[in-house]
């Protein structure tokens, strides 16, 4: 074999291996999204059962209802699972195992920072202050919609902004 085969042999190949090398880089890159993906949107279903509870517990507190901003919240977090299901088909199964592991570690460490503080003992009980006739300051506002809410609530039950 004379040497302009061989180098055209050798450049040939190594064109080969180029593009083999890029096709696999754009592989794990496009998984490594996917991945990155999924964990966000686990991140913002945790968000979305926090303050969907949060709500609920509001909505209770203050003896109203408001099923449909509910429902917004139960759909919203149902198309974030829905996408995380379809994303999660696009990975092989092992891959798919990495990323529910991932999600749970971050899931315990939700739980660690969202888990109740110790009780420390009661502080001494101070003299009761002497009631004030409620006046128009001490009610509270929503920010976004301008509506009345309860002064302890956590959410506009007309808008559903978080106060």
């Amino acid at each position: 074999m004379d040497a302009e085969k061989w180098k055209d042999t050798i450049l040939a190949k190594s064109r080969e291996y180029v593009e083999l090398g890029v096709s696999v880089a754009n592989d794990l890159t496009e998984k490594g999204k996917t991945q990155a993906k999924i964990l966000s949107n686990q991140a913002k279903i945790s968000k979305a059962q926090r303050q969907l509870g949060a709500l609920v517990y509001s909505l209770a507190k203050g003896n109203e209802e408001n099923q449909p901003l509910v429902d917004r919240y139960i759909d919203m977090i149902d198309s974030i699972e829905q996408e995380n299901r379809q994303l999660k088909a696009k990975l092989t199964p092992a891959e798919a195992s990495e990323v529910e592991h991932a999600a749970a570690d971050v899931e315990a460490d939700l739980a660690d920072v969202m888990a109740d503080p110790v009780q420390e003992e009661p502080a001494p009980e101070e003299p009761a202050a002497e009631a004030v006739p409620a006046d128009d300051s001490a009610k509270k506002y929503c920010p976004q919609c301008g509506a009345e809410v309860a002064p302890d609530a956590l959410f506009c039950t007309k808008c559903g902004a978080q106060l």
